[in-house]
C-alpha cells in the first residue's frame, strides 16, 4: 500500500485504487486500474453555497477519451464532442448511484468527472468510474454516506459470473449492472451488509427468481472493494465536512401546518393530477404569502415544511389508510386502453393510455444503410433497432423551449430499447432496421414503461414478427418501520414521495429489462421478491389488455414501407454487381428507382415500396451475376478477335472462346470474314472447365433465340 495504493482481487482480476497522485487541486482524486483499464474519477464539492439553494447540485459526467483506445477522433475538428450514448448512459448510473447518499440539507455544488485514460477492451471502464467515484468521495472532505459499489452480473450456461468480459457476456442470458451499499450493523454476524442501491440491466426472459439469485450474487461480489475503500479512508481519509441540521421551528411548524393542511388534504382527495396540482399550488401561494409576509428567507422555510407537509399526507394515506390518490389498491393498474394504425402513413403505429399518461408510438422501416453506427472507445457497434423517447413540455403541461434529448430522454429510451430486444426477429428473418419514436403526449408517471406497452404494440401493427409481447410496469415502495407497502403502477406524486422506483419489463416467460433506484436502507431480500411477484402479476394483466387490441402481429409490413428482397451471389462476384465506379448499382437505381445494399459476404438487399420495381432490381442483379450454363444459348457480344477465335462476352464480365471452327457450318478462312469486334452473336455454350473456361459454338446456335 505504498504510494497510496490499495489493491484487492475483485471477481478474479486485480483491481487498484491509487489516491492524491493526480490532480491535487481536488477534493478527492483517484487512478482506478482494473486489467490494462485506467479511469482518472475526481470529486470536487465548493466551499460555499449560493445564496437561497435549496437542493443538491450535483453533475456528474463520464467521459470516454478516444486516445484511451489509440483513436484520433472523427469529423472536422478532431476531438471529443458531445457524450455518446454510453458515455450519457453511465453519468446517469453514477448519479442515480451516489444521488441519495448525500446527508440532507448539503447544498454545496458538487461535481464528480471521470474519464477514461485506457482501456483493455476486457475490463468495463463503468464499473472502474462508478467505484472510484465513491472512492474519491470516501477519501476527502464531501459528507458522503458510503462506500459503494458495483458490478455486472451475468449468466452463462446456467451459471452466474461477475465482471465477465464483453466477448463472454455475448453469449450470457443477462445483463445487469447493480451498485450496493455498506450498511451497518450486519446480520447473521457478519461486521455489516450490502444493500441494492441502484441496479439497470437487460435479460433474455428470465424468470424473477434468477434475478433475486443474480442481485444476491452481485452484492457478495463487491465486498471485496468495499473494504478496500474502507481500508483506503482509515489510512488516508480526511475529515469530513460538518452538515448541520437545520433544526424545525415548532413555532413556526404549527403555524404552517394549521394554515396548510385542510387545503393540501383537499387537494390529495383530488384524483385527477392538473386539479390536484392546480389546487395544492393554490394553496401553497396563498400560505406562503401570508406566513412569510414578503420575507424570502422566511417564505423558502415555509416552502420546506409544506413540501415536507405534502409527503407526509401522501405516505399516511397509503400505509395508514391504505388508500391511494386516485382510489386504488396497492395492486390495481391504472385503466388501460390501446389503439394501432393511427398514423396512415406511418409503416406501424399506436396510441398506449394507462390512466393519465399517453404514449404514442410510431413504426418507421428501414434498410441495412439505415443502420445506427455507435462509436465508443471499446470498439464500434452496428444498431438495427433503434428507440427514441420524446418528452415534450406540454405532456406535463409546461411551457418550454423544446431542446435536444436530455439524459433523462436518452435513458428512458434506452430502458425501453433493451426491453424489446429479446422478442426482435433474426435478421435473416426481417432484414430491417426498425426505428422506433415515442412521443410522450401526457404524463403522470411511468411513461418509459407506457413505451414499451406502446412499441410492442406499433411493430405488430408494423407486420414485424416479434416473438412475444412485452410490457413494462413501474412499481413503488412505502416502507416506514416494519410496515412496508409495495405499489404497482405508480403515479408521478408517488414515485416523488416514495422510497423506491422499479421499473419492470418483460413477456409472460420472464423479465426482458429492469431499473430500480432505492432511496432508503433495508431493502430486504422478500421485500424484493414481493415486488418482482407484484410486477410480474402486474405486467401480466397489461399483457392480456393488449391482447385485447392485437392478439398478433400483422401478416405484411405496411404498403408504405419498403419491400426488402433479399439475393445472395457469390463474394467473388461483388465487384460485378457494383461495377466500376459503381456503375451497375446507379444504372439499377436509376431504371428501377429502388434502394439496394451490398455486403462483402455477397448479400445484395433490394428495398422497395413498388414490388414491380423490386422485382426488376432483383433480375437486373440475377443478369449481371448469372454463370454461363452448358446447353443454353446466349446473345454475346464480340469483344476481341484473335487468329484461332474470337472472344464472345455472353454474361456481364464472363466471356467465353468461340474458335474458328464453331463459327460457321462451312469451313472458313479468316474470323474476320463472319465477324467483327462489337457484333451481336447467337453462340450456344458446349463446355465449362474446371477453371471456369468457356467453349462456345455459333454454328450451334444459328436460327435459334437465347435461352437466357
Amino acid at each position: 500500500m505504498s504510494n497510496n495504493i490499495f489493491s484487492k482481487d475483485f471477481a478474479g482480476r486485480k483491481f487498484s485504487l491509487k489516491a492524491n497522485y493526480v490532480a491535487a487541486q481536488a477534493d478527492g482524486a483517484m487512478l482506478v486500474y482494473y486489467g490494462d483499464t485506467v479511469v482518472l474519477v475526481t470529486a470536487v464539492s465548493l466551499k460555499t453555497v449560493r445564496e437561497g439553494l435549496d437542493f443538491l447540485p450535483l453533475t456528474v459526467d463520464y467521459q470516454e477519451m478516444t486516445y484511451a483506445a489509440g483513436k484520433i477522433p472523427g469529423g472536422f475538428f478532431k476531438r471529443e464532442g458531445r457524450p455518446n450514448e454510453r458515455e450519457t448512459l453511465t453519468s446517469r448510473i453514477i448519479d442515480r448511484s451516489i444521488r441519495p447518499l448525500f446527508p440532507k440539507g448539503y447544498y454545496s455544488e458538487t461535481q464528480i468527472v471521470a474519464t477514461v485514460l485506457s482501456v483493455d477492451r476486457e475490463n468495463d471502464a463503468d464499473i472502474a468510474a462508478l467505484i472510484g467515484a465513491s472512492a474519491a468521495l470516501e477519501i476527502s472532505d464531501i459528507p458522503f454516506k458510503g462506500p459503494i459499489a458495483g458490478a455486472r452480473v451475468g449468466r452463462i450456461n446456467g451459471e452466474l459470473i461477475a465482471n465477465a468480459t464483453p466477448e463472454m457476456m455475448k453469449e450470457s442470458e443477462m445483463n445487469l449492472f447493480l451498485v450496493g451499499r455498506k450498511v451497518t450493523p450486519g446480520t447473521a454476524g457478519r461486521p455489516y451488509d450490502v444493500e441494492l442501491v441502484m441496479m439497470e440491466g437487460e435479460a433474455k426472459e428470465v424468470p424473477e427468481n434468477i434475478i433475486v439469485d443474480a442481485i444476491k450474487f452481485g452484492l457478495e461480489a463487491i465486498r471485496p472493494v468495499i473494504d478496500l475503500q474502507d481500508e483506503m479512508r482509515a489510512a488516508i481519509g480526511k475529515a469530513k465536512r460538518i452538515v448541520e441540521e437545520v433544526a424545525t421551528d415548532a413555532e413556526l411548524l404549527a403555524k404552517v401546518s394549521a394554515a396548510a393542511l385542510p387545503g393540501l388534504q383537499e387537494g390529495y382527495g383530488m384524483p385527477r393530477k392538473l386539479e390536484r396540482y392546480s389546487k395544492l399550488g393554490d394553496v401553497r401561494a396563498a400560505v406562503i404569502k401570508e406566513i412569510s409576509d414578503g420575507d424570502a428567507v422566511l417564505a423558502k422555510k415555509v416552502a420546506a415544511i409544506i413540501e415536507h407537509l405534502e409527503s407526509r399526507i401522501l405516505r399516511d394515506m397509503i400505509i395508514q389508510k391504505k388508500k391511494r390518490i386516485d382510489g386504488r389498491s396497492s395492486t390495481e393498474i391504472r385503466p388501460i386502453s390501446s389503439e394501432v394504425g393511427v398514423l396512415p402513413r406511418a409503416h406501424g403505429s399506436a396510441l398506449f393510455s394507462r390512466g393519465e399518461t399517453q404514449a404514442l408510438a410510431v413504426l418507421t422501416l428501414g434498410t441495412s444503410s439505415d443502420e445506427q453506427r455507435m462509436d465508443y472507445v471499446g470498439g464500434e457497434e452496428m444498431r438495427s433497432f433503434m428507440l427514441h423517447y420524446n418528452f415534450p413540455p406540454y405532456s406535463v403541461g409546461e411551457a418550454k423551449f423544446l431542446r435536444s434529448p436530455g439524459r433523462r430522454e436518452i435513458g428512458h429510451g434506452a430502458l425501453a430499447r433493451k426491453a424489446l430486444v429479446p422478442v426482435l426477429p433474426s435478421a435473416e428473418e426481417f432484414p430491417y432496421t426498425i426505428r422506433i419514436v415515442s412521443e410522450v403526449l401526457s404524463s403522470n408517471g411511468s411513461s418509459s414503461m407506457a413505451t414499451v406497452c406502446g412499441g410492442i404494440l406499433s411493430m405488430m401493427d408494423g407486420g414485424v414478427p416479434v416473438k412475444d409481447i412485452v410490457a413494462g410496469i413501474a412499481m413503488g415502495l412505502l416502507k416506514e418501520g416494519d410496515e412496508v407497502v409495495v405499489l404497482s403502477d405508480i403515479l408521478g406524486d408517488e414515485d416523488h414521495a416514495g422510497d423506491m422506483d422499479f421499473k419492470v419489463c418483460g413477456t409472460e416467460k420472464g423479465v426482458t429489462a429492469l431499473q430500480m433506484d432505492i432511496k432508503i436502507d433495508g431493502l430486504t431480500e422478500d421485500i424484493l421478491r414481493k415486488a418482482l411477484a407484484q410486477a410480474r402479476e402486474g405486467r401480466i394483466h397489461i399483457i392480456g389488455k393488449i391482447r385485447e387490441t392485437m392478439t398478433a402481429p400483422r401478416g405484411d409490413i405496411s404498403l408504405y414501407a419498403p419491400r426488402i428482397t433479399t439475393v445472395k451471389v457469390k463474394a467473388e462476384q461483388v465487384r460485378t454487381v457494383i461495377g466500376s465506379g459503381g456503375k451497375n448499382i446507379r444504372q439499377i437505381i436509376s431504371e428501377t428507382g429502388v434502394t439496394i445494399d451490398v455486403e462483402d459476404d455477397g448479400t445484395v438487399t433490394i428495398a422497395s415500396a413498388d414490388a414491380e420495381a423490386a422485382a426488376r432490381a432483383v433480375a437486373m442483379v440475377k443478369w449481371l451475376t448469372e454463370e454461363a450454363e452448358i446447353g443454353k444459348i446466349y446473345r454475346g457480344t464480340v469483344k476481341k478477335i484473335v487468329d484461332f477465335g474470337a472472344f464472345v462476352e455472353i454474361l456481364p464480365g464472363t466471356e467465353g472462346l468461340l474458335h474458328i471452327s464453331q463459327i460457321a457450318k462451312e469451313r472458313i478462312n479468316k474470323v474476320t470474314d463472319v465477324l467483327q469486334e462489337g457484333d451481336e452473336v447467337m453462340v450456344k455454350v458446349l463446355e465449362v472447365d474446371k477453371s471456369g473456361k468457356i467453349r462456345l459454338s455459333r454454328k450451334d446456335a444459328l436460327g435459334q433465340e437465347p435461352t437466357k
